[in-house]
């Protein structure tokens, strides 16, 4: 493997928690990106930021 490609699998990996949000159309994949740009460097951050990609969203308030 090249260097080129390790750093790609790299980068890839540390922003995993935006790539999920992003993909399972999350609401606020936005946050999650900034959370996950500014605080994945620290395992917490990166490992809170997945989470978050992760949980389901809670369902919209019905308007009346």
């Amino acid at each position: 493997m090249g260097h080129t490609t390790l750093w790609l699998i790299a980068i890839a990996l540390y922003f995993l928690p935006w790539i999920v949000a992003s993909v399972t159309e999350k609401r606020n994949k936005a946050a999650i990106g900034v959370l996950n740009l500014l605080l994945g460097w620290t395992f917490i951050g990166w490992a809170i930021a997945l989470v978050r990609a992760s949980m389901k969203d809670p369902p919209t308030p019905s308007a009346r």
